[in-house]
């Protein structure tokens, strides 16, 4: 048994290393909670060890892109505020203000280490939209060109969604970017050492150093507190983890409180916890289809169309379709999910809306008696179609 174990420990440190000497290009996101004190101000002495970590990966021959959390807990500092803003407005404002002092500070730390540090601001529209997609795609490749260190962050002072709910600490902004680069690690630095097997309070909890599946029995691990500073938490990297593991990506989550955490983990040491990839590395245009791009709608699906979709690699045909909701045209990405309502997959959908109520449940051949033709044999052919669910 405690030969098994250590055999085990063996492959998954071997693992690891593999995985750190094949990464050329990472994310690394960092945590509000990581980069200030208890009271919110900025922690520059952590910040300081961060660009120490990020320059010894390129020197070693990574190339990185950072996702920094913190406007907010950085202009509640500035401005002496003791809890975060509620009214929306306010909330902007003291993200504007924080902002300024974080780049600066990253700023000023690179130039050290004879780097620049690269501010990049992004809404969830810039990721969804296609071509405002491959600009950013192209300004951050050019930016790593340069040697700058791009830090992304969400464009808190002009977004309303992004700042109150949606990418969720950056977690998810940062999968996304991962994605968009087709990085082949991200690395999240958290205020806690990885995903434990209970309670993190709990004495006896244990961190688990690797996932070979994220399934609902991983996701119930999950034991989150509300702070007043972050508005991220497990669940949040956790649905992180699983858009990048569907990618066909590596995900970290480790402590980023410890010094040297980033150079450790790229030396492969057992720190955190590791999520590993889903199968092979998917392709940038399906990730964005199933990863980036804003679902206009959704249909749902019979379990032998499930099958087809989610098993066989197969396209979508009318004839597995068994409802259609939302108001989306030709073109559109459309959430393809089960008879439970569970996604399973997104795709470009070749008929719109109306006409997939009219031949939904129909057998191809019949497409052209009830539309007066048939420009399409599949409703989304799988070049066009991207597995998103873990169950």
């Amino acid at each position: 048994m405690l030969k098994n174990l250590s055999n085990r420990a063996l492959m998954c440190n071997l693992l690891r290393q593999e995985i750190a000497a094949t990464a050329r290009m990472l994310v690394v996101k960092v945590g509000t909670r990581v980069l200030t004190h208890a009271d919110g101000q900025l922690n520059e002495e952590r910040i300081a060890g961060l660009a120490e970590d990020v320059t010894a990966a390129y020197q070693s021959g990574h190339r990185v892109v950072l996702v920094s959390s913190g406007a907010v807990g950085a202009g509640m500092s500035v401005l002496g505020l003791k809890q975060r803003p509620i009214d929306l407005a306010k909330l902007q404002a003291v993200a504007a203000v924080g902002q300024t002092n974080l780049i600066e500070t990253y700023d000023r730390t690179f130039r050290k280490h004879g780097r620049r540090a690269a501010q990049v601001l992004l809404t969830a529209d810039d990721i969804s939209h296609r071509t405002r997609y491959l600009n950013v795609r192209n300004t951050l490749l050019s930016l790593l060109e340069f040697n700058a260190i791009p830090v992304i962050n969400e464009n808190d002072t002009v977004a309303v969604e992004e700042l109150m709910t949606t990418f969720g600490d950056n977690d998810r902004l940062a999968a996304l970017v991962t994605n968009l680069l087709r990085a082949q690690l991200l690395v999240i630095l958290s205020d806690v050492d990885g995903l434990y097997n209970g309670d993190p309070g709990e004495p006896g909890s244990q961190v688990i150093p690797t996932v070979d599946r994220l399934n609902d029995a991983v996701r119930a691990l999950v034991r989150d507190r509300v702070t007043g500073l972050s508005k991220g938490g497990m669940a949040s990297k956790l649905e992180a983890a699983r858009i990048v593991t569907m990618a066909g990506e590596n995900v970290i989550i480790a402590g980023g409180r410890h010094p040297g955490v980033l150079r450790r983990v790229l030396a492969g040491e057992e720190l955190g916890t590791l999520f590993l990839a889903q199968g092979k590395s998917v392709s940038p245009w399906k990730r964005w289809i199933g990863f980036s791009a804003r679902p206009h709608g959704r249909m749902l699906l019979d379990a032998g169309a499930v099958r087809a979709v989610s098993e066989q690699g197969r396209s979508l045909l009318a004839i597995g379709i068994v409802a259609a909701e939302g108001d989306f045209s030709k073109g559109d990405v459309v959430g393809l999910c089960d008879e439970r309502g569970q996604e399973i997959a997104r795709g470009l959908t070749n008929y719109p809306a109306a006409d997939i109520q009219r031949i939904m449940g129909l057998p191809s051949n019949r497409i052209a008696q009830v539309l007066g033709h048939r420009p399409y044999e599949e409703v989304i052919h799988r070049d066009n179609l991207t597995l998103v669910g873990g169950g």
